[in-house]
């Protein structure tokens, strides 16, 4: 796991990075709100780093320019052109440049909007959703263009690619982002995952295939459905370029905050990787990868949060598709659409062969009663034999919420020994507490976590991980299950209604069930319900029967009794003698206080 490390090593140059480029939107006091300095900050930065890249090829971009002009060239073999010149899949064509720009303080503003014009149409959409030029019109009006613009050319804000990577550019866009929410008073876990959860949901997706491709290197797609800023696809990326430089992953998502849109287009344009394939709208209503299948998908959609929103679109697709399209196997409450990204996901996934991260709350786990929406996508996930395994991850791991949290690992390619199985892995005790706190983030996954997570997802075991080392004390416990141990059977018992003598009144030679006496017993599916009432009904209510025609079935998981542990209360004995100690204690303290008077 040398990337943790490097990424620990690297964290704090890129912190001061940030914080030189933040420290800019001090020009912007008076002018704009604190929670509003965003809105210049992260687009600036962004055509910065796009300026700074295009820097070694502009002049040769013009002068192809120029010439394709007076050619009269179509804008096909015109885009073609250009980009194979910036040598980017982007370019700009307008005469200035950052630096020529503050050569001419009095027509900043126009020349701006030539500059910004002269971008390729891929640019022009991520300074659309920048929604830019309102702030653009501000800053002018309020006299603080230039310095802003004089600010961005200084030697704090130079990112040129041959000083700041690709990734290390990604995390610097994460850092100010985090800045941002917090300017508006809004939690940073709603763009984005911390790198660690990040890495460990990497590492599960690929384990099974890690040594082919430490070997023969490979070539992916992976989706992401709430991709935020696209850093969990620049994870995955990494990761397997790591394992082999070789390894070849096409990147697609979809995200409907239009500035973190934005930030993930301009990142995979900076990256040279599929620009193309990060778009923009909501995931549930507005489906841009109907009919795509991918390899890999990793993803951190919304918890807790209604789809009020969708409701009409995702109505109609599970009413008029069924399992033609996504929702087929059931809608959740309303109140919650996680469940509907998980769908989504499943859908998406290439037959045979396609793996699935997604972090869920614990609610999917067993929100909603025997067929339920919820419930019978449950039913759906694991009579399908679709869940491989899943990991309950530590409290206070992330940036916006201290709740309890789950990866999903969804699988279309189990292996035979995992074949009807699912393995759950708490991980909860596993984790180093952090210096300082970000947030509700107040715990880190560093490798020796993912490491001993990973051993126990790759052993599939029942058994109980241990790792203690200076002050680390981490505990993993991992079990599996049959598919079906987490299915039951709600029935319906009736107690007929009885004479006075305690005989069961009949009706046509049937008993009439006593409205008022109804019950439902939850049998598991693997216990045989005859059985079930024989044992643990009849002996109390010797004439119940069993209405079999209101037999549902239903599925949940309860993580939490599956893995609790009875700790014995202290003995009466023991808190006595502990109270006579300190009282002893209290004694001697005492004494020696007013002896010394």
């Amino acid at each position: 796991m040398a990337m943790i490390e490097l990424q620990n090593q690297t964290n704090i140059n890129i912190q001061e990075k940030a914080n030189l480029i933040w420290e800019i939107a001090t020009h912007l006091v008076g002018l704009f709100k604190p929670h509003e300095y965003g809105k210049v900050i992260l687009p600036m930065t962004v055509l910065k780093r796009f300026d700074d890249a295009l820097a070694d090829t502009k002049e040769d971009v013009l002068a192809m320019c120029e010439k394709l002009d007076i050619q009269k060239a179509n804008e096909q073999i015109r885009d073609g052109a250009l980009r194979a010149v910036s040598k980017y899949s982007f370019y700009n064509t307008s005469k200035f440049d950052f630096k020529k720009l503050i050569a001419d303080p009095d027509n900043i503003e126009a020349n701006f909007d030539n500059y910004l014009k002269g971008f390729s149409d891929n640019v022009k959409d991520i300074i659309a959703n920048f929604k830019f030029e309102n702030e653009v019109k501000a800053m002018a009006d309020g006299g603080v263009l230039f310095v802003v613009i004089q600010e961005f050319n200084s030697k704090k804000a130079d990112m040129s690619p041959d000083k700041i990577t690709s990734t290390d550019m990604g995390y610097i866009f994460e850092e100010l982002i985090r800045k941002f929410s917090e300017s508006y008073d809004e939690q940073a876990g709603a763009h984005f995952t911390s790198r660690d959860i990040i890495y460990l949901m990497t590492e599960m997706l690929i384990a099974p295939e890690k040594e082919i491709i430490k070997e023969y290197g490979c070539t992916k797609t992976a989706y992401d459905m709430a991709m935020g800023t696209s850093q969990m696809l620049g994870c995955l990326t990494e990761r397997l370029q790591d394992i082999n430089k070789g390894a070849d992953l096409t990147c697609f998502g979809q995200e409907f905050n239009p500035e973190t849109y934005a930030i993930a287009k301009a990142d995979m344009l900076i990256k040279g990787g599929n620009a193309s394939g990060m778009k923009y709208g909501d995931t549930l209503s507005d489906d841009k990868f109907e009919g795509y299948q991918f390899d890999y998908i990793i993803s951190n959609p919304p918890f807790g949060i209604d789809w009020k929103r969708e409701k009409n679109e995702v109505q109609t697709e599970h009413s008029k598709k069924g399992f033609d399209g996504r929702f087929g196997p059931g809608l959740p409450a309303i109140s919650d659409g996680q469940l509907l990204f998980m769908l989504n996901g499943v859908k998406k996934l290439k037959e045979h062969s396609g793996r699935m991260a997604i972090i869920q709350n614990g609610s999917s786990l067993f929100n909603g009663d025997a067929g339920s929406g919820a419930s019978n996508i449950r039913k759906y996930l694991i009579e399908e034999d679709l869940v491989e395994a899943i990991v309950q991850l530590p409290t206070d791991l992330f940036y916006n919420t201290g709740i309890a949290t789950y990866i999903w690992l969804i699988s279309k390619n189990k292996s035979n020994e995992r074949s009807g199985m699912i393995q759950l892995i708490d991980a909860s005790k596993c984790y180093v507490k952090r210096r300082k706190n970000i947030g509700n983030k107040r715990v880190d996954l560093d490798s020796d976590c993912i490491d001993l997570i990973i051993n126990a997802y790759n052993e599939f075991d029942n058994k109980e991980y241990n790792y203690k080392k200076d002050e680390k004390d981490l505990f993993v416990e991992s079990k599996k299950y049959k598919n079906q141990d987490f299915g039951y059977t709600k029935v319906s018992v009736q107690t007929p209604i009885c004479d006075n003598h305690g005989n069961p009144i009949l009706k046509r030679g049937k008993a009439q069930p006593d409205k008022l006496k109804s019950d439902t017993e939850i049998i598991p599916l693997n216990e045989n319900i005859d059985d079930y009432m024989s044992k643990n009904v009849l002996p109390f209510n010797k004439h119940a029967y069993l209405d079999r025609s209101k037999d549902k079935i239903g599925y949940e998981i309860p993580f939490t009794r599956l893995f609790y542990k009875f700790i014995p209360p202290i003995s009466s004995k023991d808190i006595f003698d502990e109270i006579k100690k300190l009282e002893l204690e209290e004694t001697n303290l005492m004494k020696e206080l007013f002896s010394n008077e």
